[in-house]
């Protein structure tokens, strides 16, 4: 019989519109603005005490909150005031110190039974919802005095090679080298020495009142390049972590000398984005100290670990290291085979190795051990002259064995660290390893949550563009092709329906050229309806039964629709491949369209053309 679905198809469409349905419906439900808790290591836990403090923070400031949760890792503070998080945020973080991170989150409204079927609003870009702003500030003049004390030592050791012998040698805080020596003769020994052996610092000679000193300090070029490569890197590593978190349509890129800016588009824990790239973690490499060694040539560093710091206090750690996490090529997590504990499987590249295996070959028995490096920035609030409250970023650097291990045989390019507290510590220290090391540390200048960047009267202008657009398409299609419109405009609302759940299945993030897709998609859905009732038309005009004309019309129409939305779908995705941010954006709306609109308009359509005409044995005319 014809115009007539076996009984499986229809319950196919069916089910797939049901999906639809559901996958969709959580993108009505508003997110509220919230606080979120976490630590500055994943090892720490948000508890009830933790979650006390903040609220007594908020009661004391009079900010009114509601709705307060712990899952055990993270804490969460909704709001009723969504103007008020900034000033929650820093009224919690004074209160809670630097051992907390303390975020600005959306906190979802979605009912429970959704989230049990896996299904979540989608993201919004920036340019619509906004997302997180971070702007960091990289410690250049870190570099500078790690690389002036490097030259330091070097000019030293090269002096005396040279026989150049000076009575003294410092390095000031503005690091200038200061060399002096007792005679003019050795001045100029060693001036042309350092001209030969370091072209790269500015050399200035001090002869006055039987004083002969050589003053070295770095070339203002020298300085460039050291501040090009320090941002550089960090650019390099602060794009490799944001690809870890899986954000989509990131901006990581550098602002004037110094600093440099993160924009993560419709990301909802901003707390486990600030963690993972906010964070400066290194290792270091250093031999334990033995008993006898000078006061001077080492130092004191305490376990990490809670549990070995009660039972060993601290360590005595020589002050040359073997190596740092620089030369880390890779890292992964792992179990120990014998005890189950976490631990971090390193690779190093072929210098480090090298440094490794000559240090350790020499040192069989004694223990190294392995310094993590973390760079925290508190945040100290002072009052102006007028009255407005400041906030300066403090920078601390704490440096804490994770691993004291003895020696057993000299180690290469691959090894293990052990002693870490947890799988999600072992897993977020391989992640920064493999990252790749920070080349100087950072600090977060400013932090926020950014609303849309092309205001909100574009945003409103796009959002009535599709609304304007799907209302008169309705209802030109109702009023063209009446009962076949009618069909055709409950396809067209499944086909928005399925691509919101299709983009919130997959997390693609919307942005307004998203939104231009969408309108564009809605005109290519209703093409292909219109492609198949004028085809129906013609038929009838053909002399054909209107049984047989329908059958026909969608039959004969269907390579012609497939023909054009190959094409188109050939176009979007070549778009996704060579265009930036926002076309990008464009062209994954305009792709899932493509696909939801061939469904609803060829499957979904006839199925209920089918409903309304198919099987009546005496069907005289059509209303098309």
């Amino acid at each position: 019989m014809l115009n007539r679905y076996p009984l499986w198809k229809n319950l196919m469409i069916l089910f797939i519109a049901l999906l639809g349905f559901i996958y969709s419906l959580p993108n009505i439900y508003e997110p509220d603005s919230a606080i979120q808790l976490s630590g500055q290591s994943t090892a720490m836990q948000i508890d009830d005490r933790a979650l006390s403090m903040a609220t007594a923070a908020l009661d004391k400031a009079g900010i009114e909150y509601f709705g307060e949760e712990s899952t055990g890792k993270t804490g969460l503070i909704r709001m009723r005031d969504g103007e008020q998080q900034l000033a929650a945020k820093k009224v919690i973080q004074q209160a809670m110190g630097i051992d907390y991170v303390v975020a600005l989150n959306l906190a979802s409204t979605t009912p429970a039974w959704l989230e049990n079927l896996g299904a979540g609003p989608m993201k919004l870009g920036l340019d619509l919802k906004g997302g997180v702003h971070f702007l960091l500030e990289v410690d250049t003049a870190s570099v500078f005095a790690k690389r002036m004390k490097s030259d330091f030592k070097e000019v030293k050791s090269t002096l005396r090679k040279t026989k150049a012998h000076y009575t003294s040698a410092s390095l000031d805080e503005n690091n200038v080298i200061t060399v002096e020596f007792a005679s003019l003769e050795l001045l100029n020994s060693a001036n042309s020495t350092v001209r030969s052996e370091f072209p790269s610092l500015q050399r200035e000679k001090i002869e006055e009142n039987e004083r002969f000193a050589l003053r070295l300090q770095m070339s203002q070029q020298q300085v460039k390049e050291i501040e090009d490569y320090a941002v550089g890197q960090n650019l390099t590593t602060l794009r490799n972590r944001v690809n870890e978190l899986g954000v989509s349509e990131p901006i990581v890129q550098r602002q004037g000398r110094s600093r440099i800016v993160v924009q993560l588009p419709g990301v909802q824990d901003t707390a486990e984005a600030k963690r993972i790239i906010g964070k400066t973690a290194n290792l270091e490499f250093r031999l334990e100290a033995r008993p006898a060694e000078l006061v001077t040539r080492k130092e004191r560093f305490e376990f990490r670990g809670q549990q070995d710091k009660r039972r060993y206090g601290g360590a005595d750690i020589e002050k040359k290291q073997i190596l740092s996490g620089d030369h880390v090529a890779n890292a992964q997590s792992s179990f120990d085979g014998d005890t189950g504990q976490p631990q971090v499987n390193i690779t190093l590249d072929s210098a480090g190795g090298t440094k490794m295996h000559r240090s350790t070959r020499n040192n069989v028995g004694r223990r190294m051990a392995v310094l993590f490096i973390e760079y925290k920035t508190r945040m100290d609030y002072s009052i102006n002259e007028a009255g407005e409250q400041i906030a300066t970023p403090v920078q601390i650097v704490e440096k804490k064995i994770i691993s004291l291990a003895t020696i057993q045989s000299a180690l290469g390019v691959q090894f293990r660290i052990t002693g870490l507290d947890n799988p999600a510590e072992a897993s977020e220290l391989a992640l920064l390893l493999r990252a790749g090391a920070l080349a100087a540390p950072m600090y977060f200048v400013e932090e926020r949550t950014i609303g849309p960047s092309l205001g909100a009267e574009n945003i409103q202008l796009g959002v009535k563009s599709v609304q304007i657009g799907l209302a008169l398409v309705l209802l030109f299609m109702l009023v063209y092709y009446r009962a076949f419109g009618f069909a055709a405009n409950i396809a067209l609302t499944l086909n928005l329906m399925l691509l919101l759940a299709c983009m919130s299945i997959l997390g693609a993030t919307l942005t307004l050229p998203g939104i231009a897709g969408i309108v564009l998609t809605v005109g290519m859905a209703v093409d292909a309806n219109v492609l198949i009732f004028s085809r129906i038309r013609e038929e009838l005009k053909n002399g054909l039964s209107p049984q047989s004309a329908i059958s026909a019309g969608f039959d004969r129409a269907f390579t012609t629709i497939l023909d054009a939305n190959l094409t188109t779908l050939i176009v979007a995705v070549i778009l996704y491949s060579i265009g930036s941010g926002p076309v990008q954006g464009f062209a994954v709306t305009l792709s899932i369209g493509i696909l939801t609109s061939m469904f609803t308009a060829i499957m979904g359509t006839r199925m209920l053309v089918n409903f309304m005409y198919g099987g009546r044995r005496q069907v005289t005319k059509l209303w098309i």
